[in-house]
């Protein structure tokens, strides 16, 4: 069973409808949105009827967003519509700002959990933030336009959880892949129920394979779902679980790192995508987030472009328990403490659950230091890591500030 028949249409189908649009779309967005306009200054927006010509266009990168910004707020007049018209804004760390319109999946995440088996007598507890940053509520609105009940319960507060859980009965469970594995390993601790949970939705991190298996030994089914605060959904997992399949209201590309040019199929290069959104279009948008195509279509019969999912960053921007942690921020960790020389913060994985150390060269081995440059840490990137303090020309000398040694074959 699919959402709606554009799932299942053939290839040539699809291309045809989608750059049968896409000449009248970019006049309308060059015409409404003046930061598009000079982005895309000189061109032609009647020749764009094909990927071909698609790639020709020059892409926006999302690291470029905050200083566009920055230089003509809020939207970098990037938006096609005026900030009083939209019905939320947010405010992404960078700080970037994304809006949110009006009306029902304005980020179209419905799609995505109907192929995850979500219903409309489904109870779901979403436990993304809902403070400033949109991750919460593109999941609450894909949810409830299904008809599903949503319980706000946002990320903390985890005995707190546990109680709604037990008593609201929740059958879904949306939010980063590790913490779903905390509430379940809680309740049993704190002897609560938490059984009434049989299938997830999450994001904001990659579900490795070990955590994907264990949630299954108890009965839960999960899948990803894949998005932006940009663009929102880009791609989803379905019950065939081959890759994650293209969402149908968007254009995506995988093109070579730090250009825009398309690499063949197989190859893993750097998500692009582009939405027809009519409040913040998205055109040749660089993701930063690494991936591939799968050849063929899913055996679930949805045709379109299938992707391996999320496999890791372009830039050395990472995703660290469903947050991003930037090299500015690593940077001004250091600026903070002037005893440091060369700093670098590893990722890695304990068990299920990411882990991130800051090593930092110094002559300066107090335990003292190692408390201040912790808070530190956590007051720039909002979260919790320890901090390894080692010998001056200890760390290599290869501009890396972020390394990701995380094993995401297994």
């Amino acid at each position: 069973m699919h959402f709606d028949q554009l799932e299942t249409r053939s290839p040539e189908q699809r291309a045809q409808a989608i750059f049968g649009m896409v000449p009248g779309f970019l006049s309308r967005v060059i015409q409404n949105a003046p930061g598009w306009a000079a982005h895309l200054n000189g061109i032609d927006p009647q020749a764009v009827t094909s990927c071909e010509e698609l790639a020709k266009l020059p892409v926006m990168r999302k690291t470029a967003l905050k200083d566009i910004q920055a230089a003509n707020p809020p939207f970098g007049g990037l938006a096609t519509s005026e900030a009083r018209a939209l019905g939320r804004i947010f405010m992404s760390p960078g700080p970037i700002f994304e809006p949110e319109g009006r009306g029902e999946d304005w980020w179209r995440s419905a799609r995505g959990f109907y192929a995850a088996g979500f219903r409309a007598d489904d109870i779901v507890h979403n436990t993304f933030a809902y403070h400033l940053t949109p991750g919460a509520w593109i999941v609450d609105a894909g949810a409830r336009a299904l008809g599903c009940t949503v319980i706000p319960a946002g990320p903390g507060n985890t005995e707190q959880q546990l109680e709604a859980i037990e008593r609201l009965r929740p059958t879904a469970y949306c939010g980063v892949p590790d913490y779903l594995k905390i509430l379940l390993d809680k309740a049993i601790e704190a002897g609560k129920d938490a059984s009434s949970i049989k299938k997830a939705m999450v994001s904001g991190g990659p579900l490795f394979p070990s955590l994907r298996q264990e949630y299954l030994d108890r009965g839960l089914q999960v899948f990803q779902f894949y998005g932006t605060a940009e663009a929102g959904s880009i791609a989803y997992e379905s019950e065939a679980l081959e890759g994650m399949i293209v969402d149908e209201g968007i254009i995506l590309e995988i093109v070579r790192p730090g250009t825009g040019d398309p690499v063949p199929e197989g190859e893993v290069g750097e998500v692009v995508v582009t939405t027809f959104n009519r409040d913040y279009p998205m055109i040749r948008l660089a993701t930063g987030d690494l991936s591939a195509v799968l050849s063929g279509s899913s055996p679930c019969g949805r045709t379109n472009m299938r992707i391996k999912g999320w496999m890791g960053r372009a830039d050395q921007t990472t995703k660290v328990k469903g947050m991003f942690v930037h090299p500015e921020q690593v940077a001004k960790v250091a600026e903070r403490h002037p005893e440091l020389s060369r700093v670098r913060l590893v990722v890695t994985r304990d068990g299920e659950q990411d882990m991130m150390v800051l090593k930092a060269e110094t002559v300066n081995h107090d335990a003292a230091l190692v408390d201040t440059i912790a808070q530190s840490l956590q007051d720039v990137t909002k979260l919790k890591g320890g901090v390894q303090l080692v010998a001056p020309d200890t760390l290599p000398n290869d501009g890396k500030v972020i390394a990701d040694d995380r094993d995401y074959s297994s």
